[in-house]
């Protein structure tokens, strides 16, 4: 755990990209769309910009860049990969629970705080895979990855019209409860978090 530990406090040596750039381009976004929202026209149950988003695409870069730009200076240190994974992995808990929003959908606070959580590991986590795949496999590694992820949602729209079943899919996401859509965001995560583990086993720096 000690090793865990100081892989997460490694991480934070960088301040500025880990606690105060998050914060700051939050605050940044909100102020932008509070500008665009004083100049459109009022509407009826007010204004939703979805500025809030930029917070998590942030932590994806953060995740990319723990992988990419960090990693080898922490295994140089002689932490093992699997230390460093979970350390980071410890990292993005931590983060998770600072800046979970428990505010970005309807329901009580804490079931949309707990969505809020997750949907943050899963940035984090994605962007961790995102970043082990370049390391792995270059460039050639990366595009293939992005391509075989475009051929899954390719071959889901496919299934879903071949069953007409578009009317059943989007009722699931516009009526779909907090608890709900945490469990589904929750077992991606974790799907995501395999993945990487396995091929950060992988990795060569």
């Amino acid at each position: 755990m000690k090793t865990l530990v100081n892989v997460a406090r490694y991480h934070l040596v960088d301040r500025i990209t880990y606690v105060a750039l998050p914060w700051g381009i939050l605050a940044l976004s909100f102020l932008i769309n509070l500008a665009i929202a004083a100049m459109a026209p009022q509407q009826p149950g007010g204004m939703y910009t979805g500025g809030v988003v930029s917070l998590y695409v942030f932590l994806l870069i953060c995740g990319v860049l723990s992988m990419t730009r960090e990693l080898p200076f922490g295994l140089m240190l002689g932490v093992s990969r699997r230390g460093y994974y979970l350390g980071t992995t410890l990292l993005v808990l931590a983060l998770g629970i600072v800046y979970g929003l428990p505010w970005i959908m309807d329901g009580p606070w804490y079931q949309t705080w707990a969505t809020s959580f997750v949907l943050l590991l899963l940035f984090f986590g994605y962007g961790m895979w995102y970043g082990l795949v370049y390391r792995r496999w270059s460039v050639v590694g990366l595009v293939t990855f992005i391509v075989a992820q475009m051929l899954v949602v390719l071959a889901v729209v496919a299934l879903v019209t071949l069953t007409h079943s578009w009317t059943a899919f989007g009722h699931f996401f516009t009526t779909v409860q907090a608890p709900a859509l945490t469990g589904v965001l929750a077992a991606l995560t974790i799907a995501l978090g395999l993945g990487g583990y396995t091929t950060m086993r992988r990795t060569t720096i």
